[in-house]
């Protein structure tokens, strides 16, 4: 990888059974990632994803993209909902750059999106070379 590569975008379907699954597998068993009319009630427009999730779904893109490098850091701020709807799912498309490649770290520069809008603020990883 060197500085200025862009990466290949990545982009996963996100479905209710996800949610469940990933409910399950973490713990995380708010309503709001299940149930409509709880997510609705508190004013959300549907179902939405584990901000946690969508995150794994970035560290999944790193790791395919790095071949498994050492991910150092990984980051992002929750910006924007991932509404998945009851049929089929949400597309989320993880795109990156390599920022920076400096002692033996990658930095890289990425951009999360769902229907078009950025789902994550300031996302970000670093691997070892």
């Amino acid at each position: 990888m060197n500085t200025g590569d862009i990466l290949e975008p990545k982009t996963f379907t996100v479905t209710r059974a996800d949610l469940v699954a990933y409910a399950d597998a973490s713990g995380d068993q708010n309503p709001i990632h299940q149930d409509e009319d709880v997510a609705r009630s508190v004013g959300l427009p549907g179902v939405i994803a584990h901000g946690m999730y969508t995150l794994a779904l970035v560290g999944r893109a790193v790791a395919e993209w790095t071949d498994g490098a050492e991910v150092v850091d990984l980051g992002a701020k929750f910006t924007s909902p991932v509404v998945v709807p009851a049929e089929g799912g949400a597309d989320v498309v993880v795109a990156g750059t390599v920022k920076s490649v400096a002692d033996g770290l990658v930095t890289l520069a990425l951009e999360v999106t769902c229907d078009g809008q950025k789902v994550l603020g300031m996302p970000k990883a670093v691997v070892r070379a």
